[in-house]
Protein backbone atom coordinates (compact mmCIF):
# COMPACT_ATOMS: atom_id res chain seq x y z
CA UNK A 1 0.00 0.00 0.00
CA UNK A 2 1.21 3.27 -0.97
CA UNK A 3 0.81 6.54 0.24
CA UNK A 4 -0.52 9.44 -1.49
CA UNK A 5 -1.13 13.84 -0.02
CA UNK A 6 -4.84 14.73 0.56
CA UNK A 7 -6.87 16.88 -1.53
CA UNK A 8 -8.06 19.49 1.07
CA UNK A 9 -10.37 22.67 0.18
CA UNK A 10 -8.57 26.53 1.36
CA UNK A 11 -10.77 28.62 3.23
CA UNK A 12 -10.66 31.98 3.80
CA UNK A 13 -10.34 33.49 7.37
CA UNK A 14 -13.89 35.43 6.79
CA UNK A 15 -14.89 31.91 6.30
CA UNK A 16 -14.12 30.42 8.84
CA UNK A 17 -14.96 33.23 10.93
CA UNK A 18 -18.59 32.55 9.97
CA UNK A 19 -18.61 28.60 10.37
CA UNK A 20 -17.05 29.26 13.99
CA UNK A 21 -20.29 31.72 14.56
CA UNK A 22 -22.49 28.78 13.54
CA UNK A 23 -21.20 26.13 15.53
CA UNK A 24 -21.30 28.28 18.77
CA UNK A 25 -24.64 28.66 17.82
CA UNK A 26 -25.06 24.75 17.70
CA UNK A 27 -23.11 23.91 20.66
CA UNK A 28 -25.14 25.96 22.79
CA UNK A 29 -28.68 24.60 21.33
CA UNK A 30 -29.56 27.34 19.71
CA UNK A 31 -31.40 28.89 16.41
CA UNK A 32 -29.34 28.87 13.42
CA UNK A 33 -26.99 26.74 14.81
CA UNK A 34 -24.87 23.97 12.42
CA UNK A 35 -22.20 21.94 13.00
CA UNK A 36 -18.67 22.64 11.93
CA UNK A 37 -17.54 20.04 9.26
CA UNK A 38 -13.73 20.84 8.18
CA UNK A 39 -12.84 17.29 7.31
CA UNK A 40 -10.06 17.71 4.93
CA UNK A 41 -10.36 21.91 4.94
CA UNK A 42 -7.40 24.08 4.84
CA UNK A 43 -6.96 26.05 7.74
CA UNK A 44 -3.42 26.37 7.60
CA UNK A 45 -2.09 30.10 9.46
CA UNK A 46 -5.96 30.53 10.08
CA UNK A 47 -6.66 32.09 13.44
CA UNK A 48 -8.66 29.82 15.73
CA UNK A 49 -8.05 31.86 19.03
CA UNK A 50 -10.54 31.55 21.81
CA UNK A 51 -13.10 29.80 19.39
CA UNK A 52 -15.38 26.88 20.58
CA UNK A 53 -15.06 23.83 18.35
CA UNK A 54 -16.69 21.23 20.86
CA UNK A 55 -17.97 18.41 18.88
CA UNK A 56 -16.16 19.69 15.66
CA UNK A 57 -15.77 17.31 12.60
CA UNK A 58 -11.99 18.63 11.92
CA UNK A 59 -10.71 14.51 10.36
CA UNK A 60 -7.71 15.37 7.97
CA UNK A 61 -8.08 18.72 8.61
CA UNK A 62 -4.46 20.86 8.04
CA UNK A 63 -4.04 23.52 11.08
CA UNK A 64 -0.45 23.50 10.11
CA UNK A 65 0.90 26.85 12.23
CA UNK A 66 -2.68 27.99 12.90
CA UNK A 67 -3.37 29.75 16.28
CA UNK A 68 -5.73 28.32 18.35
CA UNK A 69 -4.42 29.79 21.84
CA UNK A 70 -7.38 28.87 24.51
CA UNK A 71 -9.59 27.26 21.41
CA UNK A 72 -12.08 24.51 22.91
CA UNK A 73 -11.69 21.41 21.27
CA UNK A 74 -13.64 19.19 23.42
CA UNK A 75 -14.61 15.68 21.77
CA UNK A 76 -13.58 17.57 18.53
CA UNK A 77 -13.14 14.98 16.04
CA UNK A 78 -9.44 15.54 14.77
CA UNK A 79 -8.69 12.10 13.54
CA UNK A 80 -5.67 12.48 10.72
CA UNK A 81 -5.06 16.14 11.34
CA UNK A 82 -2.30 17.72 10.73
CA UNK A 83 -1.51 20.46 14.19
CA UNK A 84 2.56 20.74 13.50
CA UNK A 85 3.89 24.25 14.57
CA UNK A 86 0.50 25.32 15.43
CA UNK A 87 -0.35 27.03 18.95
CA UNK A 88 -2.49 25.35 21.14
CA UNK A 89 -1.56 27.37 24.40
CA UNK A 90 -4.59 26.94 27.33
CA UNK A 91 -6.45 25.09 24.48
CA UNK A 92 -9.00 22.85 25.98
CA UNK A 93 -8.89 19.17 24.26
CA UNK A 94 -10.00 16.84 26.60
CA UNK A 95 -11.74 13.60 25.23
CA UNK A 96 -10.44 15.19 21.74
CA UNK A 97 -10.34 12.07 19.04
CA UNK A 98 -6.46 13.12 17.50
CA UNK A 99 -5.67 9.74 16.78
CA UNK A 100 -3.06 9.27 13.82
CA UNK A 101 -2.69 13.54 14.58
CA UNK A 102 0.63 15.42 13.63
CA UNK A 103 1.51 17.46 16.91
CA UNK A 104 5.13 17.94 15.39
CA UNK A 105 6.52 20.99 17.15
CA UNK A 106 2.94 22.13 18.54
CA UNK A 107 3.04 24.38 21.05
CA UNK A 108 0.94 22.52 23.76
CA UNK A 109 1.43 25.05 26.63
CA UNK A 110 -1.08 24.76 29.58
CA UNK A 111 -3.21 22.73 26.89
CA UNK A 112 -5.98 20.27 28.75
CA UNK A 113 -5.56 16.29 26.68
CA UNK A 114 -8.31 14.62 30.06
CA UNK A 115 -9.02 11.40 28.35
CA UNK A 116 -7.55 12.40 24.88
CA UNK A 117 -7.18 9.59 22.25
CA UNK A 118 -3.69 9.56 20.90
CA UNK A 119 -3.06 5.96 19.79
CA UNK A 120 -2.10 5.05 16.41
CA UNK A 121 -4.22 6.35 13.45
CA UNK A 122 -4.18 5.99 9.38
CA UNK A 123 -6.22 7.42 7.04
CA UNK A 124 -6.21 5.15 3.80
CA UNK A 125 -8.49 6.10 1.11
CA UNK A 126 -8.97 3.46 -2.21
CA UNK A 127 -8.74 4.86 -6.23
CA UNK A 128 -10.84 3.66 -8.90
CA UNK A 129 -7.85 0.93 -9.67
CA UNK A 130 -7.83 -0.30 -6.22
CA UNK A 131 -5.23 1.00 -4.98
CA UNK A 132 -5.59 1.63 -1.11
CA UNK A 133 -3.54 4.13 -0.22
CA UNK A 134 -2.55 5.85 3.06
CA UNK A 135 -3.15 9.81 3.27
CA UNK A 136 0.49 11.81 4.40
CA UNK A 137 -0.55 13.56 7.54
CA UNK A 138 2.00 16.40 7.60
CA UNK A 139 4.48 16.39 4.73
CA UNK A 140 5.54 20.04 5.75
CA UNK A 141 7.89 18.98 8.91
CA UNK A 142 11.49 19.72 6.75
CA UNK A 143 11.38 20.65 2.82
CA UNK A 144 15.27 20.11 2.26
CA UNK A 145 14.89 22.66 -0.71
CA UNK A 146 14.17 25.48 2.07
CA UNK A 147 16.56 28.07 1.63
CA UNK A 148 16.67 27.83 5.54
CA UNK A 149 18.56 24.26 4.96
CA UNK A 150 21.22 25.39 3.45
CA UNK A 151 23.97 24.28 5.61
CA UNK A 152 22.04 22.09 7.10
CA UNK A 153 23.36 18.38 7.44
CA UNK A 154 20.74 16.00 5.70
CA UNK A 155 21.43 13.37 8.31
CA UNK A 156 20.88 15.76 11.26
CA UNK A 157 17.14 16.76 9.61
CA UNK A 158 14.01 15.69 11.25
CA UNK A 159 12.48 14.42 7.69
CA UNK A 160 8.70 13.11 7.47
CA UNK A 161 8.58 9.67 8.12
CA UNK A 162 7.05 7.00 5.76
CA UNK A 163 4.20 5.99 7.88
CA UNK A 164 1.63 8.00 9.56
CA UNK A 165 0.28 5.52 11.95
CA UNK A 166 1.54 6.84 14.90
CA UNK A 167 0.79 10.07 16.41
CA UNK A 168 3.73 12.49 16.40
CA UNK A 169 4.56 14.81 18.85
CA UNK A 170 8.52 14.99 18.23
CA UNK A 171 9.68 18.37 19.67
CA UNK A 172 6.29 19.69 20.90
CA UNK A 173 6.03 21.60 23.65
CA UNK A 174 4.09 20.62 25.80
CA UNK A 175 4.95 22.13 29.83
CA UNK A 176 2.16 21.83 32.37
CA UNK A 177 -0.14 19.78 29.83
CA UNK A 178 -2.69 17.81 31.29
CA UNK A 179 -2.43 14.36 30.30
CA UNK A 180 -3.70 12.33 32.80
CA UNK A 181 -5.81 9.43 31.45
CA UNK A 182 -4.74 10.33 27.96
CA UNK A 183 -3.98 7.39 25.49
CA UNK A 184 -0.68 7.71 23.80
CA UNK A 185 0.15 3.66 23.04
CA UNK A 186 2.83 3.83 20.53
CA UNK A 187 2.94 7.62 20.39
CA UNK A 188 6.11 9.50 18.93
CA UNK A 189 6.98 12.04 21.85
CA UNK A 190 10.67 12.39 20.94
CA UNK A 191 12.00 15.22 22.25
CA UNK A 192 9.07 16.88 23.79
CA UNK A 193 9.47 19.22 26.83
CA UNK A 194 6.80 17.44 29.54
CA UNK A 195 8.02 19.66 32.20
CA UNK A 196 5.42 20.06 35.19
CA UNK A 197 2.77 17.75 32.82
CA UNK A 198 -0.18 15.87 34.21
CA UNK A 199 0.73 12.41 32.92
CA UNK A 200 -1.34 10.63 35.76
CA UNK A 201 -3.32 7.25 34.79
CA UNK A 202 -2.30 7.46 31.07
CA UNK A 203 -0.85 5.06 29.07
CA UNK A 204 2.23 5.29 27.30
CA UNK A 205 2.60 1.69 26.23
CA UNK A 206 5.18 1.13 23.50
CA UNK A 207 5.69 5.15 23.15
CA UNK A 208 8.98 6.77 21.79
CA UNK A 209 10.18 8.75 24.44
CA UNK A 210 13.57 9.67 23.32
CA UNK A 211 15.80 12.92 25.10
CA UNK A 212 12.18 13.91 26.14
CA UNK A 213 12.07 16.54 29.05
CA UNK A 214 9.80 15.05 32.43
CA UNK A 215 11.09 17.33 35.21
CA UNK A 216 8.78 17.27 37.96
CA UNK A 217 6.32 15.79 35.77
CA UNK A 218 3.48 13.95 37.97
CA UNK A 219 3.73 10.54 36.55
CA UNK A 220 1.99 8.52 39.15
CA UNK A 221 0.03 5.39 37.82
CA UNK A 222 1.76 6.12 34.48
CA UNK A 223 1.87 3.07 32.04
CA UNK A 224 5.82 2.87 30.57
CA UNK A 225 5.83 -0.82 29.33
CA UNK A 226 7.69 -1.26 25.92
CA UNK A 227 8.59 2.66 26.22
CA UNK A 228 11.91 4.02 24.96
CA UNK A 229 13.29 6.58 27.05
CA UNK A 230 17.02 6.78 25.96
CA UNK A 231 17.91 9.95 26.70
CA UNK A 232 15.17 11.42 28.53
CA UNK A 233 15.36 13.36 31.78
CA UNK A 234 13.17 13.38 34.73
CA UNK A 235 13.15 13.57 38.37
CA UNK A 236 15.51 10.66 39.03
CA UNK A 237 19.54 10.76 39.36
CA UNK A 238 20.81 11.21 36.04
CA UNK A 239 24.56 11.26 36.67
CA UNK A 240 26.72 10.47 40.30
CA UNK A 241 25.01 11.87 42.88
CA UNK A 242 26.83 14.39 44.84
CA UNK A 243 26.53 12.26 48.04
CA UNK A 244 29.58 10.22 46.16
CA UNK A 245 31.67 13.63 46.32
CA UNK A 246 34.18 13.42 49.53
CA UNK A 247 32.67 16.71 51.04
CA UNK A 248 29.59 18.31 51.09
CA UNK A 249 28.23 19.89 47.58
CA UNK A 250 27.42 23.38 49.40
CA UNK A 251 30.71 23.52 51.33
CA UNK A 252 32.55 22.71 47.62
CA UNK A 253 30.46 25.08 45.66
CA UNK A 254 31.60 28.09 48.57
CA UNK A 255 35.27 26.55 47.97
CA UNK A 256 35.14 27.10 44.43
CA UNK A 257 33.51 30.80 44.44
CA UNK A 258 35.94 31.73 47.35
CA UNK A 259 38.33 30.49 44.77
CA UNK A 260 37.41 32.93 41.95
CA UNK A 261 37.24 36.20 44.01
CA UNK A 262 40.67 35.71 45.46
CA UNK A 263 41.79 34.81 41.92
CA UNK A 264 43.25 31.66 43.31
CA UNK A 265 44.71 32.21 46.58
CA UNK A 266 42.18 31.19 49.07
CA UNK A 267 39.71 28.42 48.42
CA UNK A 268 40.02 25.15 45.90
CA UNK A 269 38.39 24.78 42.29
CA UNK A 270 35.40 22.24 41.52
CA UNK A 271 35.28 19.19 39.36
CA UNK A 272 31.78 18.03 39.30
CA UNK A 273 31.69 15.88 36.29
CA UNK A 274 29.32 13.58 35.38
CA UNK A 275 27.66 14.66 38.37
CA UNK A 276 23.62 15.24 39.04
CA UNK A 277 23.96 18.54 40.98
CA UNK A 278 20.30 19.66 40.79
CA UNK A 279 20.27 19.06 44.78
CA UNK A 280 22.70 21.36 45.02
CA UNK A 281 20.34 23.99 45.74
CA UNK A 282 20.48 27.86 44.41
CA UNK A 283 22.75 28.43 42.00
CA UNK A 284 21.47 31.48 40.58
CA UNK A 285 24.13 34.55 40.60
CA UNK A 286 27.06 32.01 41.85
CA UNK A 287 30.36 32.70 40.95
CA UNK A 288 31.68 29.44 39.20
CA UNK A 289 34.39 30.64 36.90
CA UNK A 290 35.82 28.10 35.36
CA UNK A 291 33.76 25.17 36.82
CA UNK A 292 34.59 21.90 35.73
CA UNK A 293 31.29 20.34 34.65
CA UNK A 294 31.15 18.14 31.60
CA UNK A 295 28.62 15.72 31.71
CA UNK A 296 26.78 17.24 34.30
CA UNK A 297 23.43 17.40 35.10
CA UNK A 298 21.67 20.53 35.48
CA UNK A 299 18.06 19.98 33.83
CA UNK A 300 15.67 22.70 34.96
CA UNK A 301 17.77 24.81 37.32
CA UNK A 302 17.60 28.49 38.09
CA UNK A 303 20.68 29.72 37.03
CA UNK A 304 19.92 32.92 36.13
CA UNK A 305 23.02 35.90 36.09
CA UNK A 306 25.25 32.56 36.91
CA UNK A 307 28.88 33.38 36.23
CA UNK A 308 30.53 30.70 34.06
CA UNK A 309 33.22 32.35 32.23
CA UNK A 310 35.78 29.68 31.15
CA UNK A 311 33.83 26.93 32.20
CA UNK A 312 34.12 23.26 30.86
CA UNK A 313 30.60 22.51 30.17
CA UNK A 314 31.03 19.94 27.44
CA UNK A 315 27.88 17.61 26.65
CA UNK A 316 26.44 18.94 29.86
CA UNK A 317 22.30 18.74 30.06
CA UNK A 318 21.52 22.03 30.80
CA UNK A 319 17.91 21.77 29.04
CA UNK A 320 15.22 23.66 29.90
CA UNK A 321 17.46 25.46 32.69
CA UNK A 322 16.91 29.25 32.92
CA UNK A 323 20.40 31.01 32.34
CA UNK A 324 18.99 33.98 31.23
CA UNK A 325 21.97 36.92 31.80
CA UNK A 326 23.92 34.23 32.68
CA UNK A 327 27.99 35.09 31.93
CA UNK A 328 29.21 32.28 29.81
CA UNK A 329 32.13 34.00 28.05
CA UNK A 330 34.49 31.91 26.97
CA UNK A 331 32.72 28.76 28.15
CA UNK A 332 33.02 25.27 26.48
CA UNK A 333 29.26 23.88 25.88
CA UNK A 334 30.36 21.40 23.01
CA UNK A 335 27.56 18.46 22.20
CA UNK A 336 26.11 20.60 25.39
CA UNK A 337 21.97 19.66 25.54
CA UNK A 338 20.33 23.21 25.76
CA UNK A 339 16.83 22.35 24.63
CA UNK A 340 14.37 24.69 25.43
CA UNK A 341 16.91 27.06 27.62
CA UNK A 342 16.33 30.53 28.32
CA UNK A 343 19.48 32.43 27.59
CA UNK A 344 17.82 35.87 27.08
CA UNK A 345 20.66 38.39 27.70
CA UNK A 346 23.54 36.28 28.45
CA UNK A 347 26.68 36.58 27.35
CA UNK A 348 28.36 33.93 25.43
CA UNK A 349 30.95 36.27 23.64
CA UNK A 350 34.75 35.80 23.80
CA UNK A 351 36.42 35.59 27.18
CA UNK A 352 39.66 38.20 27.32
CA UNK A 353 43.02 36.24 29.04
CA UNK A 354 45.54 37.67 30.43
CA UNK A 355 47.82 37.38 27.63
CA UNK A 356 45.55 39.55 25.35
CA UNK A 357 44.40 36.56 23.49
CA UNK A 358 40.20 36.03 23.39
CA UNK A 359 38.49 32.68 24.15
CA UNK A 360 35.51 32.06 22.56
CA UNK A 361 32.61 30.77 23.34
CA UNK A 362 32.28 26.77 21.95
CA UNK A 363 29.01 25.82 21.25
CA UNK A 364 29.95 22.87 18.01
CA UNK A 365 27.53 20.17 17.68
CA UNK A 366 24.94 21.41 21.07
CA UNK A 367 21.18 20.89 20.55
CA UNK A 368 19.32 24.33 21.13
CA UNK A 369 15.77 22.93 19.84
CA UNK A 370 12.99 26.00 21.09
CA UNK A 371 15.98 27.58 23.23
CA UNK A 372 15.35 31.21 24.15
CA UNK A 373 18.10 33.19 22.74
CA UNK A 374 16.98 37.09 22.67
CA UNK A 375 19.66 39.73 22.58
CA UNK A 376 22.07 37.00 23.31
CA UNK A 377 26.13 38.26 23.14
CA UNK A 378 27.38 35.20 20.40
CA UNK A 379 30.21 37.54 19.13
CA UNK A 380 33.34 35.23 17.73
CA UNK A 381 31.03 32.42 19.21
CA UNK A 382 32.00 28.47 17.71
CA UNK A 383 27.99 27.15 16.86
CA UNK A 384 29.30 24.81 13.42
CA UNK A 385 26.64 21.69 13.55
CA UNK A 386 24.54 23.11 16.72
CA UNK A 387 20.66 22.06 16.33
CA UNK A 388 19.04 25.49 16.04
CA UNK A 389 15.61 24.22 15.32
CA UNK A 390 13.05 26.48 16.58
CA UNK A 391 15.50 28.78 18.70
CA UNK A 392 14.42 32.84 19.15
CA UNK A 393 17.45 34.74 18.24
CA UNK A 394 15.50 37.35 17.89
CA UNK A 395 18.06 40.45 18.21
CA UNK A 396 20.92 38.37 18.64
CA UNK A 397 24.62 39.68 18.26
CA UNK A 398 26.13 37.17 16.49
CA UNK A 399 28.99 39.23 15.23
CA UNK A 400 31.58 36.78 13.39
CA UNK A 401 30.03 33.92 14.32
CA UNK A 402 30.55 30.68 12.98
CA UNK A 403 27.40 28.52 12.25
CA UNK A 404 28.70 26.19 9.63
CA UNK A 405 26.87 23.22 9.33
CA UNK A 406 23.78 24.76 11.61
CA UNK A 407 20.54 23.13 11.53
CA UNK A 408 18.03 26.66 11.28
CA UNK A 409 14.83 24.82 10.72
CA UNK A 410 12.17 27.33 11.64
CA UNK A 411 14.15 29.40 13.61
CA UNK A 412 13.45 32.63 14.52
CA UNK A 413 14.83 36.31 15.00
CA UNK A 414 17.59 36.21 12.03
CA UNK A 415 15.97 38.90 10.32
CA UNK A 416 16.09 41.55 13.23
CA UNK A 417 19.85 40.22 14.79
CA UNK A 418 22.94 42.23 14.57
CA UNK A 419 24.89 40.30 11.83
CA UNK A 420 27.88 41.83 11.03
Amino acid sequence: MGSVLPSRTRIAQDELDRIADRHALYVLGKLGGQRARLTYFDLSGLDLCGRNFSDAELTGANLHGARCVGTIFVNAVLFGANLAQADLTNAKMSRADLRGASLRGTDLTDCDLFDADLRDGAIAQRFEDGDLKTVVIDNTAIDPTDGAMIHARAARARLPASSTEHTDLTGAVMRRCRLARADLRNAVLNGVNLEGADLRGADLRGASLKDAILVNADMALTELAGSEMDGAVTDKIAGKPTTALERPIAHLLELHQRFVVSLGSDGEPLNVSFYDIRTAGPLAGRQLTGLRASGTIFAGMDLRGIELQGAQLEGADLRTCNLSSADLRGANLRGARLDYANLRDANLGPLLLSDGRLLPARLEGAKLCHAVLRRVQLRHADIRSADLTQADFTDAVIEEADFTDALFYETAGFGRSQIR
